[in-house]
Order: C-alpha cells, then sequence, then structure tokens
C-alpha cells in the first residue's frame, strides 16, 4: 500500500484500542466517540481482509494479526511521539511532570517533595495523581512512580526498582485502648477490617497468621491506600498499612502496630519509556528519588 493510501485515523483508533484492550477507553484516549472507533476498526478489517480483535459480549481481544500489528503501530507512534517532542521542546524548560499512584503521591511523594525543591530550585514541579497507566505521549508526564508485582508490568517501559511494600496491620490508639482487646491476631476479628479494593488482602495476612479460614466479619472497603490510612487515622478499624507510607504515623504515635507480622504486596517502581531520553529535570528527579529511597 502506498504510503499516501493508509488509513492513518484508521490505524491510530485501533492502536489505541488494542493497547488499551478497550473500545471505550480508546474513545476516552482519542476523544471521539465509542461508534467512530468501532467504525474506524471495521473499515480497517475490511481493507485487511482480516479480523483483528475478537468480539466478545463485554470485552475485546486481539487476534493473532492485530498483535502482529499492534506490536508495529505502538512503536512506530512512540518513535514519532518522542520525534515530535524533541522537535517541539516541550521536554526540559525547567518543568517537571510526574504521574505518581495516589496513595504513594500522598503519603511519601509530597511530604518529601520540599527536599527535591531544596536540590533542584529551578525546577517547577507538577504532579498527576494517578492510578491508571500512562503511555508517556506527549500530552503526558514523561515520569511515573507506579505499584505493581514485577518489572514486566507496563510493556515498552524501563523502569527503576524504588522500594518493597510490606503491609502490616495498624489501629489507632484510641481504638486499641476503648475497643476489644488486641492480645494475638484472632482477637483482631472482633474489629471492623479496613480493605483496599477487595477483602484478599487480609484473607493473605490471616493466613500467614496460621488462620487461613478465618471470618473476616465487619468490613470497610475503600478505593486506594491512601483512604484506607485516613479511615485507620480516625478509628474506623482495624488497617493493613504500607510501612513505608505510614512511617510517620507509626513514628509519631498516631498509629499503633500490634503485630509484627508483614506480608510483602508488591513493589513500587520509577517508570518511563527511556531513562536515556528523559529531560534534564526528569534525570534529575530519577536521580534524587533513587539517592532519597536508598537513604
Amino acid at each position: 500500500m502506498k504510503r499516501g493510501r493508509l488509513p492513518l485515523t484508521a490505524l491510530r483508533s485501533f492502536e489505541a484500542a488494542g493497547r488499551l484492550g478497550s473500545f471505550t477507553l480508546a474513545a476516552d484516549e482519542l476523544a471521539v466517540s465509542q461508534a467512530a472507533i468501532s467504525r474506524q476498526v471495521r473499515e480497517l478489517e475490511a481493507e485487511l481482509g482480516k479480523p483483528l480483535f475478537e468480539r466478545r459480549h463485554r470485552s475485546v481481544r486481539l487476534t493473532p494479526a492485530g498483535q502482529a500489528l499492534l506490536g508495529v503501530l505502538s512503536r512506530a507512534f512512540d518513535a514519532v511521539d518522542a520525534s515530535l517532542s524533541e522537535i517541539r521542546g516541550r521536554r526540559g524548560g525547567g518543568l517537571l511532570e510526574i504521574s505518581a499512584e495516589p496513595s504513594f503521591a500522598a503519603c511519601w511523594l509530597v511530604p518529601h517533595l520540599d527536599g527535591f525543591r531544596s536540590a533542584y530550585p529551578q525546577i517547577d514541579v507538577a504532579v498527576d495523581s494517578d492510578m491508571r497507566l500512562i503511555e508517556f505521549r506527549t500530552h503526558e508526564a514523561e515520569i511515573a512512580v507506579r505499584h505493581g508485582t514485577d518489572a514486566k508490568a507496563w510493556p515498552r517501559t524501563e523502569v527503576d526498582h524504588l522500594i518493597d511494600v510490606d503491609l502490616v496491620p495498624a489501629i489507632a490508639p484510641g481504638l486499641l485502648a476503648a475497643g476489644p482487646p488486641v492480645n494475638e491476631p484472632a482477637d483482631l476479628l472482633a474489629h471492623t477490617l479496613l480493605h483496599e479494593e477487595n477483602r484478599s488482602v487480609w484473607e493473605r495476612w490471616f493466613a500467614a497468621a496460621g488462620l487461613p479460614d478465618a471470618p473476616l466479619g465487619r468490613a470497610q472497603i475503600f478505593a486506594e491506600g491512601n483512604l484506607v490510612l485516613q479511615a485507620a487515622l480516625r478509628g474506623h478499624g482495624v488497617a493493613l498499612v504500607d510501612s513505608v507510607l505510614a512511617a510517620e504515623d507509626i513514628a509519631a504515635g498516631r498509629l499503633v502496630l500490634p503485630f509484627d507480622l508483614s506480608i510483602r504486596h508488591g513493589a513500587y517502581w520509577l517508570v518511563a519509556r527511556s531513562f536515556k531520553r528523559l529531560s534534564p529535570e526528569a534525570r534529575a528527579f530519577r536521580d534524587w528519588m533513587l539517592r532519597r529511597i536508598e537513604a
């Protein structure tokens, strides 16, 4: 096919839908309707004479042909975006855009960010607190802090391991004094348990404590870890908290750790499309983060 006849709009729609695994998310990213994405993908499939997606009731999955095409297109669009960014000079200019998990942003990055600003007063910082995966393209941050189980969680990126996440039970002193006594792990079941997203992490902790079939009883469930931490600080129940993000509250006595049994829950990672192609501001932030975490 001649380059002048390449269906670039349809290819862009297909790449977004394949990368995100959803026509709806692709429509949100490209600021068009879901019907437009679906129509453009159908036209591309008709042009190629092969299906690119297996369409199911509420989901889509790439066919082998779709997977092959997506790999080529994503690399190509990433390269185009990087070249456009260099020409426009988007990066640099003293402004650093950082994307960070909400819990990490609120409990670690913001409290420590003044140290970065003291070391690099010429750099202005914009923090986007978001759990969604970003693609590091022109309109997005060029470096991110993400939580995940391993370094392979973010395709087509480079990662630095920052710190492992260990979850440990924590309770507000007032609740510990007023509520049912806590002398052994099973005693926590008499309290309301605070969960992030679902009950699975508490189930893992009780299994590690020798209580694999513990009835979890009363619960409050929150969308992300910072909300769990805030609920624990206010005495709403017992939480499994990230020992790093809750370190200041533990040290200040605002939270008490009734047991020192912890469970591993992934790690925090510094993620970028390419560390070699970071702006000077982002390179400075990366170096500072690695030094600060190590310290």
